[in-house]
C-alpha cells in the first residue's frame, strides 16, 4: 500500500505531504482547491504523459513522491531491483520510493528506490501497484486479456486446476506441432543432407581409418626415410657393445667383464668391492639386452624396404584427403562420421517420425478441445454469476437499469487460455444495445460500473491500492450513502483512495484528508495577485464533523449541520459492511 504521498508544485498545491493508511482514504475540498491533483500525482508515478502546464505558476518544475509499503517478494519490488533501485525491509516488509519531476519546459524524470530509471519502468511497476478509476482512459479492465484474467480469477480453484492441465498440454502439443511443421516443410532440404552424409560416410568407409593412423604412419614414414642412417647407428653401437672385432681395444662387454673379475677376486675382503661387482654384473646383462634389441633392430630395418615406404606414403595421402574434407584430425574424422551416422538415422527415419507425430498432434487436440470446452462451461457459468452480483451492485449505486453484460465466445481457435473471447459489456438499461466499457458512459457512471465489479473482485484481486476519482458524480441521497458503504467494503480488502464531494462519502473514511486553497493578496492586503495555493491536512474527529457540516450546508459553524455531520458519522460506523 502507499505509505505517504508527497506532492510540490503540482497545479495549485506548493507543498503538500499526505498521510495514508490501509483501509478507505477520502480527499475532500472546496471547488478548485486541487483535489484532482492528489489524482494526477498518483498517474504521475504510475507513468502517465507529464504536462508541463501542471506546473505550479512561476515553479520550476513540480515533482510526486510515494513511499510503498509491500510484501517482501511483491513482483514491483523484484522489478525494481532489476532497474537498480534499492529497497529497505521495514516493518515485517518491503519499503519502496517512488519518484516523478516534471519541468516547466516539459521533461520529465523518474526514480525508482533513489535511482533514476525510465517512465516505463514506473508504468510497469504501476500495473501491479495501484489501480486508478476516473477517466475511461484509466479503465483497468478495458482489454480483453485483463478481462478475462478477472473472470478466470473469479472462477476460483476448479478453473484454476483445468486451465493449469490444459496450458501444459498444449505446450507440449504446439511442440510437436512446430517439429512436424518442421519435418514436413523441410523435407527436401532434409533428403539432400541425407544424401551428403551418406556420401561423405561412405567414402570414410573406403578408407577405413583407424584411430591414431595418421601419427602412427608419419612416425613410421620418418623411420624409412632415414633407414640407412639408422642402420649404420644401429651396427655401430652393436659392435661397440658385444662384437671381438671392433679393433684395438676390446668392445664393452669385455670391459665390464674383466672389471668384474678383478673386483670377484679381491671382494671378499672388502664389502664395498663386493656391492661394486654386483653392480657391474647388472651392468653387463643390461649390456647383453640392449645388443640383442640393437640386433633385432638391425634385422627389422632389413626387412623394410623402399615398397613399404611407398604403401606408406599412399596411405597418408587417403588419411590426408578426408582430414581436408571432414576434421583436424584422423581421431575427429571418426568422430564426426560416429555423429553423422546418429543424424542419418534420423533424417532415414523422417517418414515414420512424420506418421508417429502427426498421430499424437492429432490425439493431443482432441484433448485438448475437451478440456476447452470444460474450461469455456466453468467460465460461462462463473460470467453469469459475476454479471448477477455487479448488476445488483449497480442497482444500488443509482443505476438500476443498468446490466453488466459478460459474453463468452467459445468459437477461436486453440490458444493458450482456451477457446474463449471474453468481453465486458454494459447495457444502461433494458432494450438498449450492450456497449464495451468507457462507451456510451459517463466519467462518473464508468467509476461506479469499476466501483461495482471491484467490490465483487475484491477478494480475488491482487492490486493492493485502487484510486477513485469522480465516482460519485450526480448521485445524492442514499445512493451515496451506498457508494460510501461499498467503498469501506472494497477498503476491506485493498487500500482505497477516493477523491469526493459528497459528505455521505466521505463519512466511511478510515483517514480524511481535507485540501485547503488561499489567495495570496498584495502589499496591501486587498488586492488579490492571482496567484493561489493549496494546503494538506489529515483530519481528526471534531475536524471531520466540521468538514463535513461544510460539504453538507456550506455553514462549518452552523450548530444543526455538525449534529447532521456527527449523525453521518455515526451511521456510517453502524451500517453494515455487506450489501
Amino acid at each position: 500500500m502507499i505509505e505517504e504521498l508527497r506532492i510540490r508544485d503540482l497545479g495549485v498545491i506548493t507543498d503538500a505531504t499526505l498521510p495514508l493508511g490501509p483501509g478507505l482514504s477520502v480527499v475532500t475540498g472546496e471547488t478548485g482547491a486541487g483535489k484532482t491533483m492528489v489524482v494526477t500525482a498518483v498517474g504521475l508515478l504510475l507513468g502517465a504523459r507529464s504536462d508541463a502546464g501542471a506546473v505550479r505558476s512561476g515553479a520550476k518544475s513540480a515533482s510526486a513522491e510515494a513511499r510503498l509499503l509491500l510484501d517482501p517478494g511483491h513482483a514491483a519490488v523484484e522489478r525494481a531491483v532489476e532497474a537498480g533501485g534499492d529497497a529497505e525491509e521495514y516493518d515485517g516488509g518491503t519499503q519502496l520510493m517512488l519518484a516523478r519531476t516534471v519541468g516547466a519546459d516539459g521533461r520529465s524524470r523518474a526514480f525508482v528506490g533513489g535511482r533514476s530509471a525510465p517512465v516505463g519502468v514506473l508504468a510497469e511497476l504501476g500495473e501491479s501497484l495501484v489501480v486508478v478509476h476516473g477517466q475511461s482512459d484509466q479503465i483497468r479492465l478495458k482489454g480483453a486479456v485483463a478481462q478475462r484474467q478477472a473472470l478466470d480469477r473469479f472462477a476460483g480453484t476448479d478453473l484454476a486446476a483445468t486451465l493449469t492441465e490444459y496450458q501444459e498440454l498444449y505446450g507440449h502439443w504446439k511442440s510437436i506441432q512446430a517439429e512436424l511443421d518442421t519435418l514436413r516443410g523441410e523435407a527436401r532440404e532434409r533428403l539432400r543432407e541425407a544424401e551428403s552424409l551418406a556420401v561423405a560416410l561412405n567414402e570414410i568407409d573406403d578408407v577405413d581409418p583407424q584411430p591414431g593412423e595418421d601419427e602412427s604412419l608419419k612416425a613410421e614414414a620418418v623411420k624409412l626415410a632415414n633407414v640407412e642412417e639408422l642402420r649404420i647407428a644401429a651396427a655401430a653401437a652393436h659392435e661397440a657393445l658385444i662384437s671381438e672385432e671392433f679393433g684395438e681395444t676390446a668392445d664393452a662387454t669385455t670391459l665390464i667383464d674383466s672389471a668384474k673379475r678383478a673386483l670377484d677376486q679381491v671382494s671378499e675382503h672388502d664389502e664395498a668391492l663386493a656391492g661394486a661387482a654386483a653392480r657391474l654384473a647388472e651392468i653387463g646383462f643390461l649390456i647383453n639386452d640392449i645388443a640383442g634389441e640393437l640386433s633385432s633392430y638391425q634385422a627389422s630395418l632389413d626387412s623394410e624396404g623402399p615398397e613399404r615406404l611407398s604403401e606408406i606414403e599412399e596411405r597418408r595421402a587417403a588419411l590426408a584427403k578426408l582430414i581436408r574434407k571432414y576434421a583436424p584430425s584422423i581421431d575427429e574424422v571418426l568422430e564426426w562420421a560416429a555423429a553423422s551416422r546418429t543424424r542419418l538415422d534420423e533424417l532415414q527415419d523422417d517418414s515414420s517420425r512424420i506418421e508417429a507425430l502427426d498421430a499424437e498432434v492429432t490425439a493431443a487436440e482432441s484433448t485438448l478441445r475437451r478440456q476447452a470446452a470444460r474450461i469455456s462451461k466453468s467460465r460461462s457459468k462463473a460470467a453469469k454469476d459475476l454479471s448477477a452480483r455487479v448488476s445488483a451492485e449497480l442497482t444500488a449505486l443509482a443505476m438500476a437499469d443498468a446490466t453488466l453484460v459478460i459474453e463468452v465466445d467459445s468459437q477461436g481457435q486453440l490458444g493458450p487460455h482456451g477457446v474463449d473471447d471474453i468481453s465486458f459489456l454494459l447495457q444502461p438499461h433494458s432494450g438498449a444495445p450492450a456497449r464495451p466499457l468507457g462507451k456510451g458512459a459517463s466519467g462518473g457512471e464508468l467509476s461506479r460500473v469499476m466501483l461495482a465489479i471491484e467490490v465483487v473482485l475484491a477478494a480475488v484481486d491482487p492490486v493492493p491500492t485502487f484510486v477513485f476519482d469522480e465516482v460519485d458524480a450526480g448521485v445524492g441521497g442514499r445512493a451515496a450513502v451506498e457508494i460510501g458503504r461499498r467503498l469501506a467494503m472494497l477498503a476491506r480488502h485493498v487500500q482505497v483512495l477516493v477523491v469526493t464531494h459528497l459528505p455521505q462519502v466521505a463519512a466511511f473514511a478510515d483517514q480524511h484528508i481535507r485540501v485547503t486553497k488561499t489567495s495570496v493578496r498584495g502589499s496591501d492586503g486587498k488586492t488579490a495577485t492571482g496567484f493561489t495555493s493549496s494546503d494538506v491536512q489529515l483530519l481528526d474527529d471534531e475536524e471531520r464533523v466540521k468538514e463535513l457540516a461544510r460539504m453538507l450546508a456550506g455553514q462549518e459553524d452552523s450548530e444543526s449541520a455538525r449534529a447532521h455531520a456527527q449523525e453521518l458519522l455515526d451511521d456510517a460506523k453502524l451500517l453494515p459492511q455487506q450489501a
